[in-house]
């Protein structure tokens, strides 16, 4: 079974040469790749609705971390059903059901705000995150699909550089609109405030948290509408007479024995939960070891994404030259002395070495992506979803953080992304060699 790339009228994709992005599918490239942006955009509003909420309603640290469970748990639930409807249909039809459901997400904060409770918020991000499970499992390898295997990787590293470009948008909301807004009243001093008093500031704030996201999800319905009315190229599979077995299990099977594509999906759990857990706890880091309020301390947080924005575009040049996999050894090891600052010696030394991680993170994914898909063929759907599902690293290893920050303080916490970025030399090295 093998991916086929077509879409009459537009002339056949040759491959074989070492074209990026063939100019038959500039325009349907450029449209997925606003789903990029669009997708970086709800990633790191998500990361201040963290410290959001932690103040309206009054959370622990391990409590608000549930806010990225929702989220990267939707990841993990919601990819294989993705990769089954993908194969019944198309990539296109996958892309506009993940936008759908985005929409639909970030329209139920409305009835979330007028509830002022937290579990409805997390319903609503657990929707949207949903919908972001499904269109990642389809834009992603369907990026992948849009060239010459031999620039696969590169290609999709072009894709996902303009995610952190939705990911600034989203951290200059949630500062200058979300954080802004909160009201300055401690723990204890609500604790203190009437019902009616605390319930008309929760109101505001939780306005402030409602409204961008009614904006994005007006701003999906445009990119929903622009890729339906798109031709875009379609990856059909087709079957071919090779005598394998293509049902589900046996499927699975063939991608259990590809031993660098296990690794690269712990790898991909591993990264995943470093980035958000750095990210996520930022603010808190920053306030902890500098001090400030949340919104000087999301400063950190926007400096982080710009480093990453920035590094992607150079880390996709530096390829060029340097080999993929031994560009991800050297970053994560960089990034594990950095990790190493920041718990032992803390202060703006420990701020600044958190915000030089995120260069370090800005080719990992796509890049972890590209090397497990390797020599999978038509297994690459299947081999896609579990790439997305090791996403719940996020869930996962940003609560335990939670948890290692409630009863150790914040810069034990980091002990995880250490464990991460020391797996990942491993894997840069090593792990992505294929095992014939």
């Amino acid at each position: 079974m093998t991916d086929i790339l077509s879409s009459a009228p537009q002339p056949e994709i040759k491959k074989g040469n070492d074209e990026v992005i063939p100019k038959a599918v500039l325009i349907p490239f450029i449209l997925l790749t606003s789903c990029f942006a669009l997708w970086g955009l709800a990633n790191n509003m998500t990361d201040v609705l963290i410290a959001q909420f932690r103040k309206v309603f009054t959370l622990t640290d391990m409590q608000s971390g549930l806010v990225q469970t929702a989220f990267y748990g939707a990841y993990f639930v919601l990819a294989l059903p993705a990769a089954l409807f993908i194969q019944r249909y198309s990539y296109k039809a996958g892309v506009l059901l993940g936008l759908g459901l985005f929409a639909s997400g970030a329209l139920l904060f409305y009835p979330a705000a007028q509830a002022m409770e937290y579990l409805p918020f997390l319903m609503a991000l657990f929707v949207l995150a949903g919908g972001l499970s499904i269109l990642e499992t389809s834009a992603n390898p369907y990026i992948i699909a849009m060239g010459p295997q031999e620039t696969a990787t590169r290609r999709l590293n072009i894709a996902q550089a303009f995610n952190p470009v939705g990911s600034i948008t989203g951290v200059l909301i949630g500062k200058f609109y979300i954080l802004s807004q909160l009201h300055p009243a401690s723990d204890a001093e609500r604790a203190a405030m009437s019902p009616e008093q605390l319930s008309t500031i929760q109101t505001a704030e939780l306005d402030a948290v409602m409204m961008p996201y009614l904006a994005v999800a007006a701003v999906i319905v445009v990119v929903w509408l622009a890729i339906a009315f798109t031709k875009m190229p379609k990856a059909k599979e087709v079957m071919v007479s090779d005598g394998a077995d293509h049902s589900m299990r046996a499927t699975f099977a063939r991608l259990a024995q590809k031993k660098h594509f296990v690794r690269g999906v712990i790898g991909q759990f591993f990264y995943v939960g470093c980035q958000i857990g750095c990210w996520s706890w930022t603010i808190r880091y920053v306030m902890t070891q500098v001090g400030g309020t949340e919104a000087d301390a999301s400063n950190f947080l926007l400096a982080s994404i710009v480093v990453f924005s920035a590094f992607r575009f150079i880390c996709v040049g530096l390829m060029k030259y340097i080999a993929p996999e031994k560009l991800l050894a050297a970053l994560a090891l960089v990034a594990s002395l950095l990790v190493l600052v920041l718990m032992t010696v803390g202060g703006v030394t420990g701020a600044y070495a958190l915000v030089g991680i995120s260069a370090c993170m800005s080719l990992m994914f796509p890049t972890i992506f590209g090397l497990s898909l390797q020599d999978l063929g038509g297994d690459s759907k299947f081999g896609g979803s579990c790439l997305i599902m090791a996403i719940l690293g996020g869930a996962v290893l940003t609560a335990i953080m939670g948890q290692l920050s409630d009863s150790m303080g914040i810069q034990a916490a980091f002990v995880i992304p250490l464990i991460g970025f020391a797996y990942l030399v491993y894997f840069g090295l090593k792990g992505y060699q294929i095992e014939k």
